[in-house]
């Protein structure tokens, strides 16, 4: 981990790169990272205020599916590999014709970057003043975390030794075969069925692979091994839109909205047209999921790029730029600070001030408020915490 007084680029420790930096892609994030750190409470507690029921389904979205199924809350994940792709796209690389000397840093720095997610995604996985357990059985060694570096480097390895056509070919591979492994699984747990959670592939490679314990002693972890590979393919579809940005196009800015838009709509059509073959699932991280999750990533960055990078309107997106440029220290933080308390004890008297059907309300506002200004300060002070 790395702390830098100057850009916050998460991708490329190389000085010599003069680098690409959207101000939507920092927002982008931040309005990812916003639902984490308490904005999911906001439509329950907008309930309690109101009593309106009309705000159910609002809140419903700030929960993940169950099983088969979409929310925005399933969407938080994919988004964020899907973005540090597209930080990969802006400024790639081809590293297999360059000497040994000058590969070996940027190799470290993905070996290191990858080591050091690993392990920071144990320590989230068992804050809350709990710790990691001395056996080492009953750790959880799979996690959020994890997955974004297994994705990143998997990612970084294709951008810097393959063409962009092998990278294509490479994630239409990934999701044809993943969905047929899924539809006829070699092994299972049980014939309960290909999409089960105990009947899935999935299940049965964690059950035999995986080492400590699952999310929930579940028969599947939605961080499974087998399940990180098609979220490889959610940052190469970020590679190739970074790709076609940081590119001058002769019909212009407008005309790169467009094709934005059009691919990410055809991408949510091709992914739900599949979906009674393969149904939509985090939890598998199923193909379908992969091509719904990067329709709707892509819809939003082209929403966020348009009116930040080419509209040039971007003092609104100002607090989420702020939250974005420290997104994975601030997640971080989310498992190892009691954020609520610190806000009660700062906000406490305001908060109670208030009457009873607002107070819920008024908490939330007070524990974003606190985790905000934390990241303002460090944001003021060009402190960029990067992995």
């Amino acid at each position: 981990m790395t702390i830098i007084k100057d850009t916050h680029s998460q991708t490329d420790p190389s000085p010599k790169q003069k680098k690409v930096r959207l101000k939507s892609l920092d927002a982008l994030r931040g309005f990812d990272m916003f639902w984490i750190l308490g904005g999911e409470a906001i439509f329950a507690a907008l309930i309690v205020l109101t009593g309106w029921g009309g705000l159910n389904w609002f809140d419903k979205q700030m929960h993940h599916s169950t099983w088969h199924g979409f929310t925005f809350y399933d969407l938080i994940f994919p988004l964020f590999i899907f973005l540090s792709g597209v930080a990969l796209g802006l400024s790639p690389k081809r590293l297999d014709k360059l000497p040994m000397h000058q590969r070996m840093p940027l190799y470290k720095h993905a070996v290191k970057r990858l080591l050091l997610l690993l392990l920071l995604g144990v320590i989230y996985n068992h804050g809350w003043g709990t710790g990691a357990p001395m056996a080492l059985g009953d750790i959880r060694y799979a996690s959020v975390l994890g997955r974004i570096a297994f994705a990143w480097f998997f990612c970084a390895l294709l951008v810097w030794h393959t063409s962009l056509r092998t990278q294509v070919i490479t994630s239409v591979t990934i999701l044809v075969a993943y969905a047929v492994l899924q539809l006829f699984p070699l092994v299972t747990l049980d014939g309960t069925g290909s999409f089960t959670a105990t009947g899935s592939i999935n299940a049965a490679i964690d059950s035999m692979l995986l080492p400590g314990v699952t999310y929930q002693n579940a028969a599947v972890d939605p961080e499974g091994i087998l399940s990180t590979i098609p979220a490889v393919v959610n940052g190469l579809l970020g590679v190739f839109v970074g790709h076609f940005i940081v590119k001058t196009h002769a019909k212009g800015e407008w005309y790169k909205l467009a094709v934005m838009c059009l691919l990410g709509l055809g991408l949510l059509v091709l992914g739900w047209l599949i979906s009674p073959i393969i149904p939509v699932n985090k939890t598998l991280w199923t193909s379908s999921f992969v091509l719904v999750t990067s329709g709707w990533s892509l819809l939003l960055l082209t929403l966020f790029y348009g009116v930040i990078d080419v509209m040039k309107l971007s003092r609104w997106a100002f607090p989420f730029i702020v939250i974005g440029c420290n997104a994975i220290v601030i997640y971080l933080a989310t498992s190892i600070v009691n954020w609520k308390y610190t806000a009660e004890s700062l906000f406490g008297g305001i908060i109670n001030w208030f009457p009873v059907p607002a107070q819920s309300l008024m908490a939330v506002i007070g524990l974003l408020l606190v985790q905000w200004l934390v990241l303002y300060w460090m944001y003021k002070r060009s402190i960029f915490i990067k992995v």
